[in-house]
């Protein structure tokens, strides 16, 4: 296969993930973490890129796809929705479900692997390929990092962002992002969306379900939010999380 459109990334991506094991916790009674996932094209010269350097969205040290990757022509970007089973063990109030918490950290593993899977094709193919999240110039900035999954999926039309700053698409909120760059020119996905919050129903659905009331109509205060996760983290370590703000929530699974 020579990934030389969208339904052939599609199609290894969605057979990496159906056929890993990664995606499986076996000590929880074979947990199955993701969905299939739903994969989305940028064009990596699209402004978009640009406006993410401001201050007030992800900030200046934000880097573009061309800085990522020289000659860089397309961003792919993709969403792996987390199970049904997942989700609905962290509808409880308080600390996060022993599931949630194993799909955000076995869960990552898994991403990441999908995502040097679709590098490691894309090199085999004569595609110079990088994946910034697992590139070594890749940081964290004062809870920022230089290369924002969220901001790539919604320039390519994976979907918008809610009150609580997750991102929707067709199958809700709750999930993983992951994004390789290409210096192979692939057909853009159309942006069906024109503003940055259009899925988002501002139910305040989500403002009730954060622990640590970091959410209010106004927006999200990361600080707050990082500063929960941090203290779940010292009780469960090595592993954290929350996701209470993606779950039992009308976004959850679908576009409000």
């Amino acid at each position: 296969m020579t990934m030389k459109d969208l339904d052939e990334i599609i199609l290894k991506a969605r057979d990496f993930i159906n056929g890993t094991s990664l995606n499986v916790v076996h000590e929880l009674k074979d947990l199955k973490i993701y969905e299939e996932p739903l994969v989305c094209i940028a064009d990596a010269a699209d402004p978009l890129f640009l406006q993410l350097k401001n201050p007030d969205v992800v900030g200046p040290h934000h880097m573009i796809p061309e800085e990522w990757l020289p000659g860089a022509q397309t961003v792919i970007s993709y969403f792996l929705p987390f199970t049904t089973r997942v989700r609905e063990s962290n509808y409880t109030e308080g600390d996060p479900s022993t599931e949630w918490l194993y799909a955000r950290i076995e869960g990552q593993i898994c991403n990441n692997a999908l995502c040097q899977y679709l590098l490691d094709e894309f090199v085999k193919n004569g595609v110079d390929a990088i994946a910034p999240s697992l590139d070594k110039r890749f940081k964290v900035i004062e809870k920022r990092s230089n290369w924002s999954e969220r901001h790539a999926a919604y320039i390519a039309g994976l979907g918008t962002f809610n009150l609580s700053k997750s991102l929707i698409t067709q199958k809700g909120c709750a999930g993983r992002f992951g994004s390789v760059i290409v210096n192979r020119k692939y057909e853009p996905t159309p942006r069906l969306y024109k503003d940055i919050y259009e899925y988002c129903n501002n139910c305040g659905a989500c403002i009730d379900r954060c622990p640590p009331q970091a959410i209010t109509a106004e927006g999200k205060d990361h600080t707050i939010c990082s500063n929960f996760v941090d203290a779940v983290l010292k009780k469960y370590n090595p592993r954290y999380g929350c996701g209470k703000c993606q779950t039992d929530v009308p976004c959850e699974h679908c576009i409000p």
